[in-house]
């Protein structure tokens, strides 16, 4: 795919993975509709930033992805701001721990409403157009939808169906629309910070003895629009090799 010009949709974009994302696929000439759900300060700079760079080609909407209407909403928007979307890209996550014993529904519905539920939605509301324009989906995944990560089963679990859906909706979307993830391993920490002597524990059990950036997990996101006319339906580990050690 040629990606200048593309219309690219990425939930959760104003922080952290998702603004790396939409200032790599902006550098490469794409137009960006960035969603955010609170981070509004974060969201209108960087929007800014992206328009003074190019006049026009950032949008943002803010948009509570577990209530369907303003998911839809999103999904509308998106595809009249510019005549279509060509990428989405599911970034939007919800992360905390979870004690097994007292995992409440709402923590259940909202770990597996961010992490699954919205991502599936946005790609049933957004299916024509993503096929109009043979496009293609992103998931932002995690190691941990394959080997669960202790004291977050919710999340583990919303990720690893994120994974599978990954896979199934390759076939469901296919031949027009491709639909690949990227799994991120330590890129960054936790907003609830972790002590010093965990996270030198958790880099001993990463092969490269350090963490990643959010970039890299925008070049594996790049790749998989640009580069992967034939791939669909798998999932890019970007963990500097911390999955060889569980």
């Amino acid at each position: 795919m040629n990606v200048a010009a593309k219309n690219v949709l990425i939930t959760g974009a104003a922080k952290r993975i998702g603004a790396a994302c939409a200032r790599l696929l902006h550098s490469e000439g794409c137009n960006v509709f960035l969603h955010y759900r609170s981070s509004a300060t974060e969201a209108q700079q960087l929007c800014d930033e992206l328009n003074q760079l190019r006049p026009d080609s950032a949008r943002i909407m803010q948009a509570d992805l577990l209530n369907m209407a303003e998911l839809k909403a999103v999904a509308r928007a998106a595809s009249l701001a510019w005549g279509g979307i060509d990428v989405l890209v599911n970034n939007a996550s919800s992360f905390y721990p979870t004690a097994m014993t007292d995992v409440s529904e709402q923590q259940w519905d909202e770990l597996l409403g961010s992490n699954l539920k919205a991502p599936f939605f946005l790609a049933q509301a957004l299916a024509k157009t993503l096929a109009d324009n043979k496009g293609c989906i992103v998931n932002i995944v995690d190691i941990h939808a394959e080997r669960g990560l202790s004291g977050y089963p919710v999340y583990s679990i919303a990720k690893a169906g994120l994974a599978a859906m990954t896979k199934v909706l390759a076939k469901e979307l296919g031949p027009e629309v491709r639909v690949n993830g990227v799994a991120p391993g330590a890129i960054l920490w936790p907003d609830n910070d972790l002590s010093e002597p965990v996270k030198v524990e958790i880099l001993q059990r990463v092969a490269l003895k350090r963490s990643g950036e959010p970039f890299d997990i925008a070049k594996a996101v790049l790749f998989l629009i640009k580069d992967a006319d034939y791939i669909t339906g798998q999932i890019l580990t970007v963990d500097g090799g911390r999955t060889l050690f569980c």
